[in-house]
């Protein structure tokens, strides 16, 4: 695991961080995008994927794999389908 240090700027009344290009890239981050922070028992997690939609990927995934036969066409190439 890597460690980056970084050290928290003023920005307005607030304070920010600025993360290197390489960080960014990493993460395929640009300018103005959101980043989610999660707290867990390890620490502080920073991801530009929301984990709140990770029940709802997996709920529809669960429902498509149990209902699967009307998802079979859309499954197809487009070339195929009527």
């Amino acid at each position: 695991m890597n460690t980056l240090e970084v050290a928290p700027i003023p920005i307005g009344d607030s304070v920010g961080i600025v993360l290197p290009g390489a960080i960014l890239a990493r993460l395929k981050l640009q300018a103005g995008d959101t980043v989610f922070l999660t707290e867990s028992t390890e620490g502080l997690f920073l991801s530009p994927f929301n984990p709140a939609l990770k029940e709802e990927i997996t709920t529809g995934r669960d429902f498509m794999r149990e209902n699967n036969e009307p998802f079979h066409p859309l499954a197809q190439h487009p070339d195929t389908l009527g």
